[in-house]
Formats: C-alpha cells, sequence, structure tokens
C-alpha cells in the first residue's frame, strides 16, 4: 500500500475523531435539566456530529483502499458540514450575545429580564402552546424544591449564588416586595401592582413562578450559558475540521500528481 494512502486514511480518520466532541455537546445539551425540557439545539447538533462521523469514516475507507470516488465525495460533502457547523457556531454566538442578569439591592443572585434577549429565544418561550410544555417539565424537576433542603434562613437564602432559572422561577421578582418564608414559599404584599409578575406568583408548589415572565428570562439565561459552552466546543472541533480538510486536500493532490508521474514514467519506460 502507497505511503501517500496511509497518510489520507489518517488524515482522514482524525475527522472521525474530531465528530466525539460535536456528539458530546449535543449528548451533554439534552441530559442537561433546564435543555431537555426546551429540546432546541440537541438534535440538530448531534445529528450535525453524527453526519462527520460517517462522512469521515468515508475518507478513511476511501484514503487506505485509494477509492478515488469515495474520496471526491468525502471531500465534497466535508465541506458542506464544515460550512454548516461554522454557520451553527455564528448562530449560537448571534443569539446568546443578549441577555444578562441586573442585580438588586441587598441580593447576591441576579433577576433576569424577558426584552433583554435574543428576539429569537424570546419567540422560543413566549408562545403559550410551546411555554405551557416547557413549565409542565419544569415544575416535574428538582430545581426548586431542592431550594428548601439548601436555606431556611431569609438572610442565607438572599446571599445565595443561585442559577438563574431557580432566580427567575422559584422566587417572586424582588421588585414584587413579597416576605420570605421558605425559598418557595412567599407572604404576599399588600399591593402587588408592580408587576404582572407579581400576580402570577403562587405558593402552590407546582405553580410558584412558572408562569412568570422571570421564569422564561430565567430559563433563556440558563439556556445562554449551556449553550455558550457547548459553542466553544463546537469552534474547537471547526477549527480543527478547516486544518484537517486543507490538509487532505494538499494530500490528496499530490497522491493524483504522484499517480500520474507514475503512470507516465511507466509509459516512458
Amino acid at each position: 500500500m502507497p505511503l501517500s494512502n496511509n497518510v489520507i486514511g489518517c488524515i482522514n480518520f482524525i475527522s472521525v475523531l474530531l465528530s466525539i466532541p460535536v456528539i458530546g455537546a449535543g449528548i451533554w445539551l439534552a441530559m442537561g435539566t433546564v435543555n431537555s425540557c426546551v429540546k432546541l439545539l440537541q438534535w440538530p447538533v448531534i445529528i450535525l456530529g453524527i453526519l462527520i462521523l460517517l462522512v469521515g469514516l468515508a475518507g478513511f475507507i476511501g484514503g487506505f483502499w485509494r477509492i478515488t470516488w469515495l474520496l471526491v465525495v468525502y471531500l465534497i460533502a466535508m465541506l458542506v458540514l464544515i460550512v454548516l457547523l461554522g454557520l451553527l457556531v455564528g448562530f449560537i454566538y448571534m443569539v446568546t450575545i443578549r441577555g444578562a442578569g441586573h442585580p438588586e439591592p441587598s441580593r447576591a443572585y441576579l433577576e433576569y429580564s424577558l426584552q433583554d434577549f435574543s428576539g429569537w429565544l424570546r419567540r422560543r418561550v413566549q408562545r403559550s402552546y410551546k411555554w405551557e410544555r416547557i413549565r409542565t417539565c419544569l415544575s416535574t424537576t428538582t430545581i426548586c424544591p431542592e431550594l428548601n433542603q439548601r436555606f431556611t434562613m431569609a438572610q442565607d437564602f438572599f446571599n445565595a449564588r443561585l442559577s438563574p432559572i431557580q432566580s427567575g422561577c422559584c422566587k417572586p421578582p424582588t421588585k414584587c416586595g413579597f416576605t420570605f418564608v421558605n425559598p418557595t414559599y412567599w407572604i404576599s404584599p399588600i399591593d402587588m401592582s408592580a408587576d404582572m409578575d407579581c400576580l402570577q406568583w403562587s405558593n402552590d408548589q407546582n405553580t410558584l413562578c412558572y408562569g412568570c415572565d422571570s421564569c422564561k428570562a430565567g430559563l433563556l439565561a440558563n439556556i445562554k450559558v449551556d449553550w455558550l459552552k457547548a459553542d466553544i466546543f463546537l469552534l474547537l472541533t471547526l477549527i480543527g475540521l478547516i486544518i484537517v480538510y486543507i490538509i487532505g486536500c494538499c494530500t490528496f493532490r499530490n497522491a493524483e500528481t504522484e499517480d500520474i508521474f507514475r503512470k507516465y514514467k511507466q509509459g516512458y519506460t
């Protein structure tokens, strides 16, 4: 087997290995408590990773056994997948670039506003039929009940670093002026006209603030953090695939040149 065949096969096998971070990022998103309720990004990422894996295997087979048409298919398909991955990386960054928490007096945790996030993300949670499914899923998790196990004193709770989803869904907004009893049980003030979320709050453990805009904002803030982490892995994979693809193209071209030269030499002799 010519040395160039081994080189092409090994280079293409790196593409197979680079599919692992993509598939892993999708599985990690699917396993997350919040992302499993939303189900927006994980399947596109997993499917893209599987396609990179299959195309990489095709290139690996074509390289080692010098199946030229399979290598051509690999080069074309991998170019398309690199473009798609690049678009996905850019899309994730663009929809998560906005949205940050706001500090409240005498509180260590942040509060979140739905209007701070990108329009695309807001539309994923503002439609009632979509949010009903999400809130039902959230109410079955331990995101809020676990706070009652961790905090019994008001000051300890106010000094806690809550996750965005806990800050938005498990308690009423600070501006409502509720009185703390425990993390998921609050006494309402006489005047609750500060915000619609104040009226949405309920001490019913299956309701809490799951219908509040602050809960939707907290959910998006959690998604933003997770998506940006996944985006870093996807970006590094994209860079790796581009490097491998360029090296593969150069090696394939050199191998084809060697074939032409060898055939010419054989014909000459």
